[in-house]
């Protein structure tokens, strides 16, 4: 893996089956990646602890559910690290229920026996760029989307979305630009609704769509284009190719993602 890390967990098991376990979660097929480098890595540590490291910005909140998930399996904490964002946010589990921490991740991974890749290795410019997820929901209201989020056992604690429903379908957005795995918890449990959920740099030069039907993505929309996706990549999003127009279609501000 040669690209910076945009998430990580640091979790005790065991590194082969926490490889299944990751692959479930990010919904990837066990028997391979078409020859594609794989977004993500599990690098065994000297220890209890290992890292699971992904580089994929359409992964960005699968580290919450998968650090929820195995919390409820070990004793020890587990931890999530998003390094999408600016500050980065690390967060403990314990059986299920989280706690944000003020630490510097690296100094954490580093204690625990199991360091993140260096500063040093060679990076694309998608790790230089903080990034912010927004997603709009057609088909639901704010109410109703609530109360699937929390029926659902969502990770995040009460308050920290911001719901709020507008002509173009419901608007989920969060002022810490991270909005987990909502989009994706809201199309499994309202197969009928349309979900689009956004990713973008301040600039929108890193800029991408994922559309979701039923809990499966039917889309992927990337600028710049990639050619190493496990989806079915899609040129335009209702019928619009550029950012800012994608946006107003959507009925995103893009100062949404330039104020961040």
């Amino acid at each position: 893996m040669n690209r910076w890390p945009l998430w990580a967990v640091l979790t005790p098991g065991e590194p082969a089956q926490l490889e299944g376990r990751v692959r479930a979660a990010l919904m990837l097929e066990e028997d391979e990646d078409h020859g594609e480098e794989p977004s993500f890595e599990v690098i065994p540590g000297s220890g209890r602890y290992h890292a699971i490291v992904g580089t994929d910005p359409s992964d960005l909140g699968a580290e919450f559910q998968i650090a929820k998930d195995l919390s409820l399996e070990v004793d020890e904490p587990v931890y999530s690290i998003d390094r999408g964002n600016d500050p980065w946010a690390v967060t403990s589990w314990r059986n299920g229920m989280l706690e944000v921490l003020e630490v510097d991740p690296e100094a954490l991974a580093k204690s625990l026996g199991c360091p993140l890749p260096s500063r040093e290795v060679p990076s694309d410019s998608l790790s230089k760029k903080p990034l912010r997820k927004v997603a709009l929901v057609e088909g639901v209201r704010a109410q109703e989307a609530a109360r699937v989020l929390e029926d659902a056992g969502d990770p995040f604690p009460p308050g920290h979305y911001r719901l709020e429903d507008t002509p173009h379908g419901l608007r989920i957005s969060s002022d810490t630009g991270d909005i987990g795995f909502a989009d994706i918890t809201l199309s499994e449990r309202l197969p009928q609704v349309m979900v689009y959920g956004v990713i973008a740099s301040s600039d929108l030069d890193m800029f991408f769509v994922n559309v979701l039907r039923g809990g499966e993505c039917i889309g992927h929309f990337a600028l710049p284009p990639r050619d190493d996706s496990f989806v079915p990549a899609v040129s335009e999003i209702k019928g619009q190719r550029s950012p800012d127009r994608i946006l107003t279609v959507l009925g995103i501000p893009a100062e949404w993602f330039r104020n961040g």
